[in-house]
């Protein structure tokens, strides 16, 4: 099989889908791979890592688009890329589709197929290809809440771990997944005053277990996200249904209760983000504010830390997208429905149950 990989353009994306040993991997296997020139720079990857494992150059990212079975990515195809989706086109990348109406018209009227590493499941049903990015986010999370509630950031001036009789920053964490538990762990690690909110019973066991004590784990509802909002300096918007778009848990209305230059981090803002006020932001322009609360929701946060991100990131996806190159898709989506739960468009029709939900959602609505 001919394998693709391009340089991401997403603003300030510099992971990349696939390394060099990840590439030698499949070249050995009988695989051909095709790299566009700088696709790795940005995680320390060199071309020339690339050539010695076997790869082919290529400075055309339209050429790799349009030659090969299957092209990797990091994130979704944008701007100029929505072009270059194509019938017969295999696309393996975070896609993130309940919250982008665009790119989803564009994989249905191109045809091509679409497999979202964040609705991949494993025999569990747990998110396999999403958690390592979870991870890193979270834990960027907590050190982000920590850097945006300082004074010059347009924060409340508030160090997160308070001073000798001084308390510490409160903040709020909305989901106990996987974002939720690293967040957590990060703030409380700086000195914060933590509350987790979460619906489910058996995962507030989970997180009081594994917290003992030193983060407060309450059940969510509507009245205790607004009584938790009044009192918290920060929040950090964690929660994740698969494959769906996230749920509005702040409604503007809310930002009222809030104290004043307290802070949201957004990490739900692929899938469409937490707040009602949230917003896709950037690298370069973190943050905005409404209604006197700083709001940053960049979406594609382990992006700030690329050496790390793709290491973990390939680790991941590597055995997956060796399976997918060996066995073909339908084969494999045959031998492992976990695995087909990935497949969200295909034969221009979306075909993953919540993504196809949100999609007819919006097609009703306009």
């Amino acid at each position: 099989m001919l394998i693709g990989v391009v340089k991401e353009i997403k603003p300030a994306e510099r992971r990349v889908a696939l390394t060099p040993a990840g590439t030698e991997e499949l070249v050995g296997a009988g695989h051909a791979v095709l790299v566009e020139r700088g696709a790795g720079d940005g995680s320390g990857f060199p071309d020339e890592a690339y050539a010695a494992a076997g790869a082919k150059l290529a400075a055309n990212a339209a050429e790799i688009w349009g030659e090969v079975d299957l092209l990797v990515k990091v994130k979704e195809p944008v701007g100029p890329e929505l072009a270059l989706l194509r019938q017969g086109l295999v696309l393996f990348t975070y896609l993130h589709l309940a919250a982008d109406p665009v790119l989803t018209d564009a994989l249905v009227s191109s045809g091509a197929t679409g497999v979202g590493y964040e609705t991949v499941e494993d025999a569990a049903g747990q998110l396999p290809l999403l958690a390592p990015m979870s991870e890193i986010a979270g834990r960027l999370a907590g050190q982000v809440v920590a850097h945006y509630l300082t004074s010059p950031m347009g924060g409340r001036g508030i160090l997160a771990g308070g001073a000798p009789g001084v308390a510490p920053a409160r903040v709020l964490v909305l989901g106990g997944g996987v974002v939720g538990v690293y967040a957590a762990r990060v703030a409380r690690g700086l000195g914060a005053d933590v509350t987790v909110l979460e619906r489910s019973d058996d995962r507030l066991r989970y997180l009081d277990d594994r917290f003992e004590g030193s983060v407060r784990c309450l059940m969510s509802d509507a009245h205790s996200v607004v009584e938790q909002l009044t009192s918290n300096d920060a929040v950090v918007g964690a929660v994740l249904v698969h494959g769906a778009a996230a749920p509005k848990l702040i409604k503007r209305s809310m930002l009222s209760f809030m104290p004043p230059r307290s802070v949201i981090v957004d990490v739900a803002i692929d899938q469409g983000g937490c707040a009602e006020t949230s917003r896709p932001t950037t690298h370069e322009q973190p943050t905005f504010v409404v209604d006197g609360v700083v709001h940053y929701c960049v979406a594609n946060m382990p992006g700030a830390v690329p050496v790390t991100s793709t290491r973990a990131l390939t680790n991941a996806t590597l055995p997956y997208l060796h399976r997918l190159a060996d066995l073909g898709l339908d084969e494999y989506c045959r031998r492992d429905p976990g695995f087909a739960k990935g497949v969200n468009v295909r034969d221009h029709e979306v075909v993953h149950p919540a993504v196809a939900a949100s999609y007819r959602g919006r097609a009703g609505a306009d």
